[in-house]
């Protein structure tokens, strides 16, 4: 017996992965988000080229629009409202107040929209992603309809370990994390009425059991990327050998530029490779003091925050990507960055993506000396770099659509079975 699936999710995240997987196997019943990108908003950004419009634009993806596309509902007006919101509440230091403020206005217009549904029924499934979930969550267990939330990040393990960093590095960060109890609390409210709690690694499931999530919910899914056409894969391939005679060698770090994704040891990393002919480019909004910045060497390149477009360009330029996180529930940049042709340095902190020495490296946390070391082995050893780059290209060829898809419907199994049980 096949479910229908009804899909929630604020902002672009994963590409729309799941919504995708789902509405290509017929189990897409409908899709909630809060914007969705109409064409003449698409239009505009490809004339105008403003970042704003240009953000917005990215919120949309073919295989979920057009004449064959899934039912989208979203609440653009609003979102825009929400958005607004939110950047308030970061303006004065309190950003998790305001997620949630919106994931409760959201999952509060999913709710109001599912009661005017005459299609509901037992077999359905409910999925959305935490923080966003609640409300919505509430009404669809008074009607029996299984639950399903993805827990993004190790929740309470992980502020407890930005704050140990905050310590490590006094004067680092802009503002210090303080999150409220509300948001753990919300959080927790959704994980007790979840039928399954979905986690994209087992970082992040070992630290959900930790908070006393019963070890029988707990799902891991791994991510997925796949770049259109695999042609930027191929290119990537094709480049390789005339990458290796450039110089120098370049290091991308994408992402939040921020303590929990450790660029505090990337720096530290980057000092003790002064002199060496390797260049760092750092590509994300800054969440670091001036001072912090300052004190990084002159191979350290700070460029900002880019769009998901821009970001393809900063991959295509690099020969390595480099992730010394803290804490990440997966951290899809690495399948992004090998999908490019690039060997990933990270740390066990996040989804299990690198075979360590094959297509990438994986580091100690907290460890700048062994992180220098590692990216040192790329400029003194030319052929592990071929190597790996290669070996990056097949092995983002396994985190596809098509295993989401499976692990998906697996899960459903799982959901149905519950039922019968019960």
């Amino acid at each position: 017996m096949s479910s229908a699936w009804i899909c929630c999710q604020i902002g672009a995240r994963e590409h729309y992965a799941v919504p995708r997987v789902l509405h290509r196997r017929g189990r897409l019943s409908r899709f909630y988000t809060d914007f969705w990108a109409g064409s003449v908003v698409r239009k505009l950004a490809a004339r105008t080229g403003a970042n704003s419009l240009r953000s917005l634009a990215t919120r949309f993806h073919p295989d979920l629009g057009g004449r064959q596309g899934a039912v989208v509902h979203s609440w653009n007006s609003r979102s825009l409202f929400w958005e607004k919101l939110l950047r308030q509440k970061v303006a004065a230091q309190s950003p998790y107040q305001g997620f949630i403020e919106v994931g409760s206005r959201f999952a509060t217009c999913v709710r109001e929209d599912l009661k005017r549904r005459q299609d509901l029924s037992s077999d359905s499934i409910f999925f959305a992603y935490d923080t966003g979930a609640l409300e919505a969550m509430e009404w669809c267990r008074d009607q029996k309809i299984k639950c399903v939330v993805n827990q993004m990040d190790p929740n309470r393990v992980e502020a407890g370990l930005v704050r140990e960093e905050e310590k490590r590095w006094p004067g680092w960060a802009i503002s210090p994390l303080l999150i409220p109890e509300e948001y753990f609390q919300r959080r927790e409210r959704e994980w007790a009425l979840a039928d399954r709690v979905m986690v994209n690694s087992e970082f992040c499931r070992q630290a959900l059991l930790s908070q006393d999530v019963p070890s029988e919910k707990v799902v891991v899914i791994p991510l997925c990327f796949e770049v259109e056409g695999r042609s930027e894969g191929l290119n990537a391939k094709n480049r390789i050998n005339s990458q290796l005679a450039r110089a120098p060698l370049r290091i991308l770090f994408l992402g939040q530029v921020i303590l929990r994704k450790g660029i505090q040891y990337l720096l530290a990393a980057a000092q003790k490779l002064k002199g060496e002919n390797v260049r760092f480019d750092v590509v994300g909004k800054i969440g670091i003091s001036a001072e912090a910045i300052a004190s990084a060497p002159g191979s350290v390149h700070f460029h900002g925050p880019a769009t998901r477009d821009q970001a393809a360009k900063w991959y295509r330029q690099a020969d390595v990507f480099v992730l010394p996180t803290i804490s990440d529930g997966f951290a899809i940049t690495q399948l992004e960055a090998m999908a490019y042709g690039l060997p990933v340095v990270t740390t066990a902190c996040c989804g299990d993506v690198v075979s360590n020495g094959v297509d990438g490296f994986i580091v100690p946390v907290r460890d700048a000396e062994t992180l220098a070391k590692t990216l040192l082995r790329y400029l003194a050893e030319p052929e592990l770099l071929r190597s790996q780059q290669n070996a990056a290209l097949v092995k983002a060829q396994q985190f596809t659509l098509e295993r989401l898809a499976g692990n998906l419907l697996s899960l459903e199994e799982g959901l149905v079975g519950l039922s019968m049980a019960r």
